[in-house]
């Protein structure tokens, strides 16, 4: 039964760090897309992708490093990626993010 269990745990192992390196490239190509968008909503998925994939990277370290506390990581990440798309949305497609009405 050990012998098992250190084979799950090499295959946890080697498939986290599969994983790391996999987020790396994606963050990579996505900074690409942020400097070189041809347009602000392009930049706009970018940003949110870019998000998601710290959300990916958080999670990968929760299970590397054996700690409950960056699952609370993981869902402010979420919560605050979640505020931030809804503002780029409000402000690409009004020009402002909050409406006064000055009247």
């Amino acid at each position: 039964m050990n012998a098992f269990l250190a084979m799950t745990d090499s295959m946890v192992t080697i498939a986290t760090i599969i994983s790391l390196v996999a987020i790396s490239v994606s963050l990579v190509l996505l900074l690409y897309r942020i400097i070189s968008g041809p347009t602000n909503a392009d930049r706009a998925v970018a940003l949110d992708a870019v998000g998601m994939n710290m959300m990916g990277v958080a999670a990968l370290m929760a299970i590397i490093i054996p700690t409950t506390r960056l699952n609370d990581v993981v869902l402010l990440i979420g919560i605050l990626l979640f505020i931030g798309t809804i503002g780029i949305a409000k402000y690409l497609e009004k020009g402002v993010i909050i409406d006064r009405n000055l009247d």
